[in-house]
């Protein structure tokens, strides 16, 4: 029969092996929670430097061809309150707060929004040549950022080639700068819709 000294040695080594795998099973996920916070970090970092090293500027240009003389579908973009008529903006949110100021149409003409959807914005028409051209400073208190465009009506014979285009600079911010980056993509379509419908309008009878 083993001795109470052997038996109590026995005992006494199979709670220092099962206090060993305690503890290294409790290492293990320490192990783990280093490694993400150390790629959080180096991710973190990546998108910053990364940003920084973006250029600040962003352009977006769309053009489209409208069977209608440039008298006709100019109006339609002097005139703020038009754009319900065309743009993919104020057609998202019907429940969009719009204040129009200044002038009716063309230069000084004001219209600012708010929507839960589209966020908070201002643009005002700047410049305006009838009917060949509108530029106009686009504000968004969200971002704190503003843009400049501009919309360019060539006549073709009877028709009119329509060329909207959006420059903008996102600052220092680097998380700014990876979105204009992608601006194009994001904002292009919004410009291909607003031209397509900006042409079923002004080509109506």
């Amino acid at each position: 029969m083993a001795s109470r000294e052997g038996i109590v040695r026995i005992v006494s080594r199979r709670r220092s092996a099962h206090s060993e795998r305690t503890a290294t099973s409790g290492r293990a996920p320490m192990k783990v929670v280093k490694v993400l916070l150390i790629l959080v970090a180096l991710l973190a970092a990546l998108v910053v430097v990364g940003g920084l090293m973006l250029s600040p500027k962003f352009a977006v240009t769309r053009t489209i061809t409208i069977a209608a003389a440039p008298d006709k579908v100019y109006p339609l973009i002097a005139d703020p309150r038009a754009w319900k008529q065309w743009s993919v903006w104020t057609q998202r949110d019907p429940a969009m707060t719009i204040d129009y100021s200044g002038a009716a149409s063309g230069a000084g003409a004001v219209w600012a929004w708010k929507s839960k959807s589209q966020g908070d914005g201002r643009m005002t028409f700047t410049a305006a040549e009838p009917p060949a051209r509108l530029g106009y400073e686009l504000f968004f208190p969200d971002f704190g950022t503003t843009s400049t465009g501009e919309f360019r009506l060539q006549a073709q014979g009877g028709s009119t080639q329509v060329t909207w285009s959006m420059n903008g600079d996102m600052g220092r911010n680097p998380i700014y700068r990876w979105m204009g980056l992608f601006m194009d993509k994001m904002v292009g379509p919004d410009f291909d819709s607003g031209l397509a419908q900006l042409k079923t309008a002004a080509e109506k009878p």
